[in-house]
């Protein structure tokens, strides 16, 4: 089988990957938490999980029924580093839900008339209309982060971004969209223990670009900018909920709980949503480089 990008991420494993990050992964078992400050050892028991997602999927249907009905506006940012797991969250949220009124945006790469734009212009058409929930698989948050670690942007650009994106959130919530942002947190071993799986497996090699191999290297960069976007991009208006990922099970769950948490739908139940893991889900003090 041939490997993408000539089995790069397999060669950084054996050469290049710290020594604690390859024996944290080849000693593991395949439920084992490879972060030694993940509070659980061991990844959620799927029967446990199934039992509490086919709960909050029930109340999704409910929340979603009362936006249709009620031209309630919800937007959701997820950003993370690479394998952090958004686009399977993502999923989670959207299996039950009717597609017309529950969509992904992930956009490309700005186009040449899109690079002369207002950096926020191309995202304005995508933001909810009534009734609608907006899933952002990666959203204008790419300047604070990749843009900075790659050297897509200028440091003047991405001051700029800092100064307005504030102000461009708060337009958002003060029109009346819901707005969530979600950091999902995953540790360096656990991600490389995924893009490892993904080199491997054909049906998810399509996952892995350039960028996911060269991060590979700049892992410290990476965390200067997150710290940074983080302090800088958390408001009142429209704060950072932080959730640490390294069992998607879980994540899945605690993003989903927080968001039907936070929203006062009819038919609401709060038995069935749960309450949140205050170690797994939580503001930016809960973020770990």
């Amino acid at each position: 089988m041939t490997l993408p990008f000539d089995g790069a991420i397999s060669a950084f494993f054996k050469k290049d990957a710290p020594q604690e990050l390859r024996d944290a992964i080849l000693r593991a078992d395949k439920d084992d938490i490879l972060s030694h400050s993940y509070p659980y050892s061991e990844e959620l028991k799927r029967k446990a999980y199934e039992k509490e997602m086919k709960a909050l999927q029930i109340e999704l249907v409910k929340m979603q029924t009362w936006a249709r009905e009620t031209g309630a506006r919800v937007a959701c940012v997820f950003e993370g580093r690479d394998a952090a797991g958004k686009g399977g969250t993502i999923k989670r949220f959207r299996e039950n839900l009717n597609p017309r009124g529950a969509r992904v945006v992930a956009l490309p790469k700005p186009s040449d008339t899109e690079a002369t734009q207002w950096y926020f212009q191309r995202y304005i058409d995508h933001l909810p209309a009534g009734g609608e929930i907006v899933f952002f698989d990666r959203s204008w948050y790419n300047r604070g982060v990749v843009e900075k670690v790659f050297d897509f942007c200028t440091d003047a650009q991405r001051e700029h971004f800092f100064v307005q994106t504030p102000e461009f959130e708060k337009m958002l919530v003060d029109e009346g969209i819901h707005l969530f942002k979600f950091w999902l947190n995953v540790g360096r071993a656990e991600q490389l223990r995924r893009f490892l799986a993904r080199e491997e497996d054909m049906l998810k090699q399509w996952k892995l670009s350039w960028i996911d191999v060269e991060g590979l290297n700049r892992w410290d960069a990476y965390s200067e900018a997150i710290k940074e976007t983080l302090a800088r991009t958390h408001t009142k208006d429209a704060p950072w909920t932080i959730i640490r990922s390294d069992d998607k099970r879980r994540a899945r769950l605690e993003t989903i709980r927080h968001l039907l948490g936070a929203l006062d739908y009819t038919r609401k139940d709060a038995k069935a949503i749960g309450r949140s893991d205050p170690k797994l889900c939580g503001g930016p003090d809960l973020w770990d480089a």
